[in-house]
């Protein structure tokens, strides 16, 4: 199996963090998105939309799509339940991650990350709707240890990707204390095995 993306994204993170946590056997194929790498020829067949990740797997098959990714490599495991009520409620934090929280976070830290551009420059609308879904998850968390369920899921890993480097798109997570106490637990259960920015 091959996994294709780049390591200081948040969306490819998810990707080797569940891979590792569930010791699946994989290929890691360094794509730089600064640089096109998302955008050649021989990418867009695996990919036509030109994003990160992209799974290639043994017979063929591409998935793509980050949190679908992960709900397949947890399949069977205990990241993602088998019943079905407790699943659709991690496929409910999945689907907010992607709707309410990455297009806030995650691009306000790919201007400040990947652009250098400073925090004054990001954009106001983006940066309320970042510090309401950091909001809406310290006050779910103020009253649960996980996203989803009594146990760590591929929930907490999609949200914990771009939640714990939040302060790279200039927030500010000190005010936020059971997000910290959360982002804590979230390491005990990966095996503190997660990756930093840098990808090392």
């Amino acid at each position: 199996m091959e996994f294709y993306g780049d390591l200081q994204s948040g969306n490819c993170m998810k990707v080797k963090l569940t891979a590792d946590l569930l010791q699946v056997p994989y290929t890691w194929i360094p794509v730089d998105i600064m640089n096109g790498g998302s955008r050649t020829p021989e990418f867009l067949r695996l990919n036509p939309h030109g994003q990160v990740p992209v799974v290639r797997l043994e017979d063929g098959e591409t998935l793509a799509q980050s949190n679908a990714i992960i709900a397949w490599l947890a399949r069977g495991s205990g990241l993602l339940p088998d019943d079905p009520v407790r699943q659709a409620k991690v496929l409910e934090w999945l689907f907010w991650e992607q709707y309410s929280h990455e297009p806030y976070v995650a691009v306000c830290r790919f201007h400040m990350h990947y652009e250098g551009k400073p925090k004054e420059m990001r954009d106001p609308v983006r940066v309320e709707r970042g510090e309401a879904a950091l909001d809406a998850m310290e006050s779910h968390l103020s009253t649960a240890s996980w996203m989803a369920g009594d146990g760590f899921t591929i929930a907490d890993i999609a949200l914990y990707a771009y939640t714990h480097l939040a302060d790279e798109g200039g927030f500010d997570l000190d005010p936020r204390p059971s997000i910290r106490q959360w982002i804590n637990a979230c390491r005990n259960a990966l095996g503190n095995g997660h990756m930093d920015p840098s990808g090392s």
